[in-house]
Parts: structure tokens; C-alpha cells; sequence
């Protein structure tokens, strides 16, 4: 019985190839993104066109323009300096939009069901169920944090943090190895973390519509409300993460002026902040 049901089952973790264009491999999970891209970008066009006028605004850009506004805070919070904060916050919120768009498009009926080829291999597969997908995300967050570090200071500075005379400072010089290994770790935990959650809720569902049988448009809606709101969540958290390791590099190490870098806060700090404001 353990083996039948085991046989009548198939959950892919990779994306599978629909077809090649050019020798170009054309996966589900690209099917489906495209899809969400487009998506995304009339959703921000229909409200932008809402806040110059041009367009009567409604639900959906009204709930784009209020989430905007809290990401914007929660930027501003982690890097209190209004200068930079504006010039990050339009990367780590596009990556929010995106990220729940791919993850809420993965949930859409038509997702799985519909299948292609002898194989029957499904069309469509959500874009952030494909590890290439989250690790390309993690991978733009890593790098994008250090062009910002770069910027904020210098060639020098940057390098500062992870190489140090070890004859000069030993401790310092072993705390930037650690940085190293460090700036590795936060892209597989970013790309990984986003991946397995997006896969483990395909597959609850998977076997919610399996055990369930003919009753399971009627169970699935619990579940389905579940995954809207853990895709929130994720997406929220991936922002948050991208916002956080990019603020951590905008202070060197071993920095303790603070008229140097006095509008860069750690997240401990961020928190504490944050703790004393609500107790207010």
C-alpha cells in the first residue's frame, strides 16, 4: 500500500524543460515567471498612472502605494540615513513585489493540473519554486551589497573588512576571514531558505489534493489562505534579510566613530529601537 502510494505520486524539485528556443532550454518555472513579470509590471504601471491622476485609483493600487510606504519605513528604519536609504529601497522592495508575485502566481489553479507531452510534465511551475530563480535573487542582494559598500567606502575601506594586516591586528585579521565565509553563507541561506519554503508548500498542497480525493477543492481553500500568507511573509522576510545584509555593509569593522558613520545602525540596535518606540 506504502509503495502504491508512493508510485502515484511525483513531486519534481528542479524545474522541467518545456521546449529550447535557440538551444536555449526553456523551463516551466520560466513560463510562469514571464508570466508574473508581466504581471508585476502592469500592476506598477496601473499605479503609477493612479498617482499622477491619470487613473482612478482602486483596491489593488491603493494596497501597492500603503505596502510601498511600509517597506519605504522599514528601510529608513535599518539605514537611518535618508540619502542611502533611498538609494536602496528601490532594489530590496522591487525584490519584495517580485518575490510575492512569482510566489502567489505558483498558487493559481491552473498550476500543476495542466500538464504537456507524453511525460505529462507540468506547463506552468512557480518562478521562486525553481532554485535558479531564488539563487539568482540572492545572488544580485550579495552583490548588490557590495557595490553600495563601494560606494559608501571607497576600494580601501570595502577591503578593510575582510583583509587586515595579520601581524598588525590577528584579531581582525581572523574576523574578516569570517566575513568572508560569512558574505557565502547569507547567499545560500537567502537562496535556499526562499526555495525550500516555496517547495514545501507545493507539496503540502500536493498531498492535500491527494488525500483528499474528490472532496479536495472544498479542503484545499484552508490551505490555500495558509500559502497566501506565508508567501507574505517570505517575501517580507527576503526583503528584510537583503535590507539588513546591505546595511551591514556600510560600516567597517573595528569602526567605533560615530561621527563617521552615525546614521548606520546594527539590527540589534534597530531592534532595540524599535522595542522602545512600541513600549511608548
Amino acid at each position: 500500500m506504502i509503495h502504491q502510494f508512493a508510485s502515484s505520486l511525483h513531486i519534481s524539485v528542479k524545474a522541467d524543460e518545456i521546449l529550447q528556443v535557440g538551444g536555449i532550454s526553456i523551463t516551466n518555472s520560466h513560463l510562469l515567471g514571464a508570466l508574473g513579470l508581466l504581471v508585476l509590471l502592469w500592476i506598477m504601471l496601473r499605479t503609477r498612472a493612479a498617482a499622477l491622476g491619470k487613473k482612478k485609483p482602486n483596491f489593488v493600487t491603493r494596497l501597492v502605494n500603503w505596502t510601498f510606504d511600509g517597506l519605504y519605513g522599514t528601510v529608513k528604519q535599518v539605514i537611518q540615513d535618508d540619502v542611502w536609504a533611498a538609494r536602496v529601497a528601490p532594489l530590496t522592495i522591487t525584490i519584495f513585489f517580485f518575490v510575492i508575485a512569482q510566489y502567489w502566481l505558483g498558487l493559481l489553479p491552473f498550476v500543476g493540473p495542466v500538464t504537456v507531452g507524453e511525460h505529462s510534465t507540468p506547463l506552468f511551475r512557480g518562478g521562486v519554486a525553481d532554485l535558479n530563480m531564488t539563487f539568482g535573487l540572492a545572488i544580485i542582494t550579495i552583490i548588490a551589497a557590495q557595490v553600495y559598500a563601494f560606494r559608501y567606502l571607497g576600494f580601501r575601506g570595502n577591503m578593510g573588512r575582510y583583509f587586515v594586516n595579520p601581524l598588525k591586528d590577528p584579531i581582525m585579521s581572523f574576523v574578516g576571514i569570517l566575513e568572508l565565509v560569512a558574505e557565502f553563507s547569507r547567499l545560500l541561506g537567502l537562496s535556499f531558505r526562499l526555495f525550500g519554503n516555496v517547495l514545501a508548500g507545493e507539496v503540502l498542497l500536493i498531498m492535500i489534493a491527494y488525500l483528499t480525493k474528490y472532496a479536495s477543492p472544498a479542503m484545499l481553500q484552508p490551505f490555500y489562505l495558509f500559502e497566501l500568507f506565508i508567501g507574505g511573509i517570505q517575501a517580507y522576510i527576503f526583503f528584510m534579510l537583503s535590507t539588513v545584509f546591505i546595511s551591514l555593509g556600510l560600516t567597517p569593522h573595528g569602526d567605533h566613530n560615530e561621527s563617521s558613520h552615525a546614521h548606520v545602525h546594527s539590527p540589534v540596535d534597530i531592534s532595540k529601537k524599535m522595542t522602545e518606540n512600541e513600549n511608548k
